[in-house]
């Protein structure tokens, strides 16, 4: 009886520790993903919320910045932001997967 109350309050505390920190991985891929599209699609740089979205991106992407340097400046966004989306995902997903099996 107490394991039903468990699942149905959100479960264990590791499957809600796995769940927060896959959500949080999950939201990192997205706002560095939303930058790469807002890009290059050419969005307003003025735009409040194109300059929000921008340094949200920089801030989680400031450790890649710059490591692929191509002429094509969208080929270049896209491989300087999506590389570490594609990290937070692959790493966020692994230590999820493995806090849900403690």
């Amino acid at each position: 009886m107490n394991d039903q109350y468990n699942r149905g309050r959100g479960g264990t505390a590791a499957q809600r520790t796995a769940l927060i920190v896959h959500t949080v991985a999950d939201i990192a891929a997205a706002f560095l993903a939303l930058w790469i599209l807002l890009y290059l699609l050419g969005a307003n740089q003025g735009n409040a919320f194109v300059q929000f979205i921008e340094g949200a991106a920089d801030s989680l992407a400031w450790w890649a910045q710059d490591i692929f340097t191509t002429d094509t400046e969208g080929l270049r966004a896209a491989l300087n932001y999506g590389l570490p989306a594609v990290l937070y995902l692959l790493v966020g997903h692994g230590i999820a997967g493995r806090v849900r099996r403690l």
